[in-house]
């Protein structure tokens, strides 16, 4: 699985989030890590509890972090939105309705305790489950289904719990109101 990875690439953006060019996915994850395109999805089941995965600790940045349930990057000639079908399935081994957009112009540079740093523009999606979850041991250790008030309440009060990609996701009110229909519509 570490072999799949390393033969995905990341499309490198300018500032203005232009692609300007590619580069191979491990090594551009870096101390110095370049502006590129990303998605984040929030994924639900049928009774509206969202899946929260723990990231492998194989996991390159982050390892062993708790966060929202799938994120990925697309690859070039793939909409963000196959792209997050795509990482359902590889990470999750799980079939998702189509995305929907969530928080469209998130953008965000963090840096992990180990020096790698994320900096990515990351479209923000939700999505729900429709197939069984068979996860990939590569990419998720744990996953948990959790009502997503007690989630947003948790990041609220341990924000160093989970991965801060998520928690700024969590943070924008906008994206948290649009989470919030995502699921009562699961759940009318």
């Amino acid at each position: 699985m570490v072999d799949a990875m390393r033969q995905e690439h990341v499309i490198l953006l300018n500032e203005q989030g232009q692609p300007c060019g590619i580069l191979e996915k491990y090594a551009a994850h870096t101390a110095a890590t370049p502006l590129h395109s990303a998605f984040s999805c929030w994924i639900f089941n049928d009774q509206g509890q969202l899946l929260v995965t723990r990231r492998s600790l194989h996991k390159k940045a982050w390892p062993g972090v708790w966060t929202n349930s799938v994120c990925g990057h697309p690859q070039s000639g793939e909409t963000a939105e196959d792209a997050v079908i795509r990482r359902a399935r590889f990470e999750l081994g799980a079939d998702i309705t189509a995305p929907a957009s969530v928080y469209a112009d998130f953008r965000y540079c963090a840096t992990d305790p180990n020096g790698i740093v994320e900096n990515e523009v990351c479209p923000v999606y939700a999505a729900q489950l429709v197939s069984q979850l068979q996860p990939n041991a590569d990419e998720v250790m744990d996953y948990q289904w959790s009502n997503l008030e007690g989630v947003l309440c948790g990041i609220d009060a341990t924000p160093w719990a989970f991965s801060p990609w998520m928690v700024m996701q969590a943070s924008h009110e906008e994206a948290r109101a649009t989470l919030r229909n995502y699921c009562q519509q699961i759940i009318a």
